[in-house]
């Protein structure tokens, strides 16, 4: 393959990235609402450690652990900013 073959591939990675993610934050913004109605915390470092552990252990690389739980740590951080965002239904 060339060059614009894998950048080709890559953009069609990239939809599904973004989708996948806009899937998680439709999540996440439930999730939120239903801490704000409990009063539950939005920050979980318990959740966020398993989230990390289970990336880790379902991860086969090229990815080192280290670069995916770099990846996870601000995906979490924009997810938390959606739950403090979202208002009680």
């Amino acid at each position: 393959m060339e060059i614009a073959d894998w950048r080709q591939k890559i953009d069609g990675l990239d939809e599904q990235i973004v989708a996948l993610l806009n899937e998680r934050a439709r999540a996440a913004t439930e999730i939120g609402a239903i801490k704000q109605k409990t009063g539950a915390n939005i920050y979980e470092p318990d959740r966020e450690q398993a989230v990390f552990a289970h990336a880790k252990q379902v991860n086969s690389g090229p990815l080192k652990d280290e670069d995916l739980i770099d990846i996870y740590e601000r995906i979490m951080d924009v997810m938390r900013s959606l739950q403090k965002r979202t208002p009680q239904s």
